[in-house]
């Protein structure tokens, strides 16, 4: 029976949206669906809150985001609750090319849009990793920007970015987007 619900498109989007409601959240979109295939990125990213309230916009967006998780946490029982919230088995072994792993997932989905952080961490990083923006390189799709700003209790995805190969050009571009956004624990983000 919760399955039956869960599953339920219109009941979660409402459930979701009484739940940001609630807590005074507001979501920016619309999410933009022409595109099939996609790598969003989420910033910042300071606190494991911003899980929760990243798939509580996504369900009200409409948003199928599918996120990588190490395969090692696809045992029972979590191997069906990460599959139902979208989670993607990876493995994370030091001598495994994660971007040509990652971006060859677009070629067997026919709808894909894989969500990032790039920070790669809740604690504070100078710089942020590199693999989403080669990943969207090399798979040929374009990189969305999501975000959690908790001062002013807004979530939601901004503009489309799509990889050129001048990553400075490009990822100053990103940064730009992101800076003055406050995260949980605003200290934990670089670009205040």
């Amino acid at each position: 029976m919760l399955i039956l619900i869960a599953d339920n498109e219109s009941f979660v989007i409402g459930i979701s949206r009484f739940i940001l409601r609630l807590f005074g959240w507001k979501i920016i979109g619309p999410f933009p669906h022409e595109y099939k295939k996609s790598v969003l990125i989420m910033a910042p990213h300071t606190s494991m809150w911003d899980f929760i309230l990243g798939r509580l916009g996504f369900n009200v967006l409409g948003a199928k985001a599918r996120f990588l998780i190490k395969k090692e946490m696809f045992k029972f029982p979590l191997r069906h609750i990460l599959t139902w919230m979208g989670g993607l088995p990876v493995d994370r072994q030091k001598n495994n090319n994660m971007v040509d792993n990652v971006s060859s997932l677009y070629e067997t989905h026919d709808s894909l849009c894989i969500v990032i952080t790039p920070e790669g961490t809740r604690k504070r990083v100078e710089h942020w990793k590199k693999g989403f923006y080669y990943i969207a390189l090399k798979a040929r799709v374009p990189i969305i920007l999501g975000f959690l700003d908790y001062e002013k209790k807004e979530g939601g995805v901004g503009p489309i970015v799509w990889p050129s190969g001048n990553f400075q050009e490009d990822f100053r571009k990103i940064e730009d987007y992101y800076r003055g956004k406050k995260g949980r624990h605003p200290e934990m983000f670089n670009l205040e």
